[in-house]
């Protein structure tokens, strides 16, 4: 809850400093808050990573004088969200994409979405495809195309 009252302070007071301290990235109020009071006079740290004391003061200082300090992982976290692989594929092809992850077999898939093998089979070529999985004799790329997709549901938590 301290990150959406941080994003609902900033809201209100758009020129209140804010230093959110969080457990893990929350994505949504990541880039609200980031984007909060024209970006001025905000940070975004996270728990584990504040090692030393004189550093985090620092951090709070220049928070404070309208700077705007967000840990790298952070950062990252959130430029990878804009690299979605997954955000090429259709709806159907993300339903196929998610029963994949689940273990099923193509003929399961086409019982559960009532549709024939072969249209699961077209499916799962045009998730390899969108996803840029070439053929390679060292890797499975339906099991590369799983973890895409875990990855990315990873990345909206």
């Amino acid at each position: 809850e301290g990150l959406r009252a941080a994003v609902e302070l900033r809201r209100a007071r758009p020129g209140l400093a804010v230093v959110a301290l969080s457990q893990y990235v929350e994505q949504s109020y990541a880039y609200e808050l980031i984007d909060s009071g024209e970006g001025k006079g905000v940070g975004y740290l996270l728990k584990d990573r504040i090692v030393d004391v004189e550093e985090f003061a620092a951090v709070l200082r220049q928070v404070a004088d309208g700077g705007t300090v967000v840990d790298p992982y952070v950062v990252r976290r959130l430029l990878r969200r804009h690299h979605d692989p997954l955000s090429a594929l259709s709806e159907r092809e993300r339903e196929v994409l998610a029963l994949v992850a689940e273990g099923h077999s193509n003929t399961a898939i086409a019982r559960m979405m009532s549709i024939s093998e072969t249209g699961v089979g077209k499916h799962v070529g045009n998730i390899i495809a969108k996803l840029s999985l070439p053929p390679d004799e060292e890797t499975n790329r339906r099991v590369l195309a799983v973890l895409a997709y875990l990855r990315s549901q990873e990345d909206r938590r």
